[in-house]
């Protein structure tokens, strides 16, 4: 029986509404928090004094979201376990001044966040998404989700070579254009104040990134795979959304949490980022808001856990000699182990384990990934999540083609598999 055919696909048909509906961090954690809400969790603010009550609760700091459930009974020293995951993905971000054209295009000038795959982003309709800040301080969410930008591509009778070998210049080459005219200062705001109904004068202040307009879609014969933007790393905070909903209850001898952060795409050094002081502030306070010490922080973070969820590389059919040849993750063949000696992973022998028996507990198939000798590995929040908190922390994700391409690609029973995995981690 073909894969596509295994399991029930409400869980990637979920995934697709959610992928559809958080074309920016600010958006995905809005999103997020509305799914916990649902589930009974309730939003508590980091300037307010926090209780020792029990059930699901939760912080928001820009893009980033914590999100844990403290059950009945637990002491101040009970552990954790955390899923760890990212918003952001990489793109192309509005300016500070973003009115700009040329020989009577108007266009919108962009800074290129993370390791953007450029070529993916040309003759592609774009939107516009992001937030605002007012005047007041108030924060405003902007989805303009239909055609409005285009990074055009040189026609190839005015680059004859470009098939062999596109080279784009980052300045140059990847303005997106979105009329004709000439620039007016202000423009663009203007058009987003209008958009959102907002008056642009109290706008002092944008996070604006372009997203491809394109929807989510199941792709093959079968269905067996599906293709979307931003499932790195949006495909493992929904996963992760559903463990903690699904975990969450009175019965567990851990504190199960969900932290996504942003800024992982540019290395994770903001205060909404892993590399900040944001999770072991949340769970120093809810240690400290259960009558816990200094020596109660320090047993419950060494008997914690965090898994690292983010996309990882599927053995690619065209270019296979760039794989570790006895490492080969295909799609739908569930999540896998990220590993690297040198700690670009943070995996060992212990967290393997751990992540072996959620796996056997859920019923799901679980496969290896390991770089190729010669070329560099990536990395993640899981080293900085080890090496800053102290705390053990295993590397996984779901395997996919084309990472930080405009449109990636999975397999479409994965992201089941990886939440049925986290949820039996979370609840031990």
């Amino acid at each position: 029986m073909s894969p596509a055919h295994r399991f029930d696909r409400g869980h990637t048909d979920d995934l697709i509404s959610f992928l559809a509906a958080s074309p920016s961090p600010y958006h995905a954690v809005a999103n997020t928090a509305a799914r916990l809400e649902k589930a009974g969790f309730r939003q508590i603010a980091e300037t307010d004094a926090w209780d020792a009550s029990a059930g699901g609760k939760f912080v928001l700091r820009g893009g980033a979201i914590i999100a844990w459930y403290v059950p009945e009974g637990a002491t101040a020293a009970t552990p954790f376990r955390i899923v760890g995951a990212h918003t952001d993905s990489p793109n192309l971000r509005v300016k500070p001044l973003p009115d700009t054209g040329a020989h009577g295009w108007r266009q919108v000038a962009v800074e290129l966040y993370g390791g953007t795959l450029l070529n993916t982003w040309l003759d592609r309709d774009l939107g516009l998404s992001g937030r605002v800040t007012l005047r007041d301080g108030s924060h405003h969410l902007v989805n303009v989700d239909r055609p409005l930008l285009r990074v055009p591509q040189l026609a190839i009778h005015l680059d004859r070579g470009v098939n062999e070998g596109l080279k784009l210049d980052k300045q140059r080459h990847m303005t997106p254009i979105w009329g004709l005219g000439e620039p007016r200062e202000g423009d663009l705001i203007r058009f987003v104040a209008e958009e959102a109904d907002l008056v642009a004068e109290d706008i002092t202040g944008w996070d604006l990134m372009v997203h491809s307009v394109e929807p989510p879609a199941y792709l093959g014969r079968d269905r067996e795979l599906l293709a979307a933007p931003r499932l790195d790393n949006l495909l493992s905070v929904h996963a992760g959304t559903a463990a903690l909903a699904a975990a969450a209850g009175d019965h567990l001898p851990y504190i199960p949490v969900l932290a996504a952060f942003d800024h992982e795409e540019n290395g994770s050094q903001s205060d909404t980022g892993a590399d900040g002081p944001l999770l072991g502030t949340v769970l120093e306070r809810s240690v400290f808001a259960r009558g816990g010490t200094y020596e109660d922080k320090a047993r419950a973070f060494a008997g914690t856990v965090c898994l690292s969820s983010d996309t990882g590389h599927a053995v690619h059919p065209n270019y296979a000699e760039h794989h570790d040849p006895g490492h080969h993750p295909m799609p739908n063949g569930g999540p896998i182990l990220k590993i690297n000696v040198n700690q670009r992973y943070a995996t060992d022998g212990s967290g393997r384990a751990v992540f072996a028996a959620a796996c056997e507990r859920a019923g799901v198939p679980w496969q290896h990934f390991v770089s190729n000798n010669s070329m560099p590995c990536g990395t993640t929040i899981g080293p900085i999540t080890a090496a800053r908190h102290g705390i053990a922390t295993v590397d996984i994700g779901v395997a996919c083609l084309s990472m930080h391409s405009a449109r990636e690609l999975c397999g479409s029973d994965d992201p089941h598999l990886l939440a049925a995995a986290l949820t039996a981690f979370l609840e031990g």
